[in-house]
């Protein structure tokens, strides 16, 4: 008795059990996964639909006229075995049918299935059944078509079908379905640019969908986003990062040229701004005209500035009053819920110290919450301590304050909304310190191009070569053509001097005449 005789006596399936004995999955090879999937003989090998123009290779390989000719004048190779073919090597077959739109042999009138034996004959290209042709063509030794008598050789039958061999109707071995190789007509090519190509089926509240977009839908237009570049005034002393990014992450594209990281344009402005702003508001009541502290707050000053002068603020109302608290205003639509920036959202809240709703008069931001600023504003008929640091104070009524009176003066409903209407009919801007801030930034930078031009232009100039001279004068030729001979004379006149005669020292004493 041999070792591990019960070792299948088991109360339960192995996997080698389950995959090999009672039908699980036998994957592994690629020969087991590679079904067969066969083709019927009345379709074309290329198009695999049933055949118009039937053509067919010495192998017995059908194929259609309207498709194999485009596909041999893009590959010039055969689309089931892949090897070289032209489309000399093909030949015209000639099917016959029956009453019933059904292919049968013209001879013995047997409808051909899938398990019929069918021949076609090389230089006529009809076809028959192999019944018909063994009988009565190869038995009798009578080689001649049975159709119109054309002589043929034993090498001239080429099988179209034989039940016994059924390799080349396999579609898993196809060349051109395996390398996905194929010919696109027109039609084809532009029906794939149409999105809805892809989509195989779809119901009708889908197609309803799709068909309002493309009514409905407009793209959008492309801007062209200029890259800033860094100068001395917007770069940062620390660089944007990429080289580092770039190197320890595949996400990025290769970089190798540190860059400085650009400071924002706004915080550049805003070291600039220096002085207070004045806008006045004209309202149903009167005017209020009112200080921004763009120096402390330059952010929300802003926000409130450049709406004033766009005009958002226009035509809305007070929508809000409580008395000996504030009344609050700014909101376009005049619910207290709508307003947005001038940058498109909200942003962050600017708090000063020395910035308080002390006071009558305080111009002070109205939120929902931290960094929530919007449009919307209030002014204080009181002071609001509580308030501090919750909302951001950006300004003051300097004038007006009669008005302000007036506004507190008006009786409001159960929800704090004023029962008569006060407007905000206009806003006038006086002073505006951002944009005399702009303005200093831009020439500021066109002295700094300037001097950069000029500092490049005396670097150009001190490293660019001499031009050499021409040389020194000629003035005759010969021996000495470089000399003057008027100068010369010139010289040698003025250096004469009379010879001066040497005297004689006298010796003794002499006489006594002198004394």
């Amino acid at each position: 008795m041999g070792k591990k005789q019960h070792q299948k006596d088991k109360l339960y399936l192995t996997c080698t059990e389950w995959t090999h004995l009672y039908g699980g999955h036998k994957g592994g090879k690629e020969g087991e996964k590679a079904k067969f999937r066969r083709l019927p003989f009345h379709c074309c090998s290329l198009s695999l639909q049933p055949f118009e123009h039937p053509l067919c290779t010495k192998e017995g390989v059908i194929f259609d006229l309207m498709n194999i000719v485009p596909f041999l004048k893009k590959y010039k190779v055969s689309p089931v075995t892949g090897k070289p073919m032209s489309a000399k090597e093909l030949i015209k077959l000639n099917f016959y049918k029956n009453s019933e739109d059904k292919y049968h042999c013209p001879v013995t009138f047997k409808v051909f299935n899938e398990n019929s034996h069918i021949v076609a004959i090389k230089p006529t290209g009809n076809v028959f059944s192999y019944d018909a042709v063994e009988r009565l063509n190869l038995k009798t030794g009578h080689l001649k078509d049975l159709i119109n008598d054309e002589p043929f050789t034993r090498a001239d039958i080429i099988t179209i079908q034989d039940p016994t061999n059924l390799d080349k109707f396999n579609l898993a071995n196809f060349y051109h379905l395996k390398n996905n190789v194929k010919v696109e007509d027109e039609d084809e090519v532009l029906a794939r640019k149409d999105p809805k190509f892809h989509l195989k089926s779809i119901n009708a509240e889908t197609r309803d969908v799709l068909n309002t977009l493309d009514k409905e839908y407009k793209a959008p237009e492309k801007t062209v986003v200029e890259k800033k570049v860094a100068d001395k005034f917007n770069a940062a002393s620390y660089s944007t990062g990429r080289v580092a990014a770039s190197f320890t992450s595949t996400a990025m594209d290769p970089e190798t040229r540190h860059e400085a990281a650009l400071i924002d344009e706004d915080i550049i402005k805003y070291e600039r701004v220096k002085k207070k702003g004045y806008v006045r508001l004209v309202t149903s009541k009167g005017v209020l005209n009112l200080e921004l502290h763009c120096e402390m707050v330059p952010k929300t000053c802003e926000n409130f500035m450049k709406h004033c002068a766009s005009g958002y603020y226009k035509g809305t109302t007070f929508h809000r009053s409580i008395r000996n608290f504030m009344i609050q205003g700014g909101d376009p639509t005049g619910t207290g819920k709508g307003g947005e920036s001038v940058w498109g959202g909200a942003f962050k809240d600017e708090f000063k110290p020395n910035l308080t709703h002390s006071g009558r008069g305080v111009l002070s931001m109205a939120n929902s919450g931290p960094n929530t600023n919007k449009s919307q504003f209030f002014i204080t008929f009181r002071s609001c301590r509580h308030l501090d640091q919750k909302h951001a104070v950006f300004g003051r009524v300097v004038g007006g304050l009669d008005t302000l009176d007036a506004m507190e003066k008006v009786d409001t409903d159960k929800n704090d909304r004023p029962v008569e209407e006060i407007k905000l009919i206009s806003c006038t801007v006086f002073v505006n310190p951002y944009q005399e801030a702009e303005e200093q930034l831009a020439k500021e930078r066109e002295m700094e191009l300037a001097r950069e031009k000029e500092e490049q232009a005396k670097l150009k100039q001190r490293f660019q070569p001499k031009k050499k001279e021409d040389g020194p004068k000629v003035y005759r030729e010969g021996v000495g053509k470089y000399i003057s001979t008027e100068k010369r004379d010139m010289d040698e006149t003025d250096n004469l001097e009379p010879v001066r005669k040497k005297s004689k020292g006298k010796t003794g004493f002499g006489d006594f005449s002198s004394w």
